[in-house]
């Protein structure tokens, strides 16, 4: 019984320790792909207020009076 019971411990201790490796790797694949979203959200950030800033410039000299009036 007791060589049955310790068995059964060790059986499930090889599983949890398999599961919380499996966890891990998710985990570290996870934080990959986020720490790529994260840059690709500063790209198109800057992208955007490069885009702003160029409409900004176009839209003062298209309101500017022409130098002839």
């Amino acid at each position: 019984m007791t060589d049955d019971r310790l068995v059964n411990i060790e059986i499930k201790l090889t599983q949890q320790e398999d599961a919380v490796e499996e966890l891990n790797k998710v985990i570290c694949a996870q934080q990959k792909r986020v720490e790529q979203l994260e840059a690709i959200c500063a790209a198109l950030i800057d992208h955007v207020k490069g885009l702003s800033e160029a409409a900004g410039e176009g839209s003062n000299a298209r309101n500017e009076t022409p130098p002839h009036y």
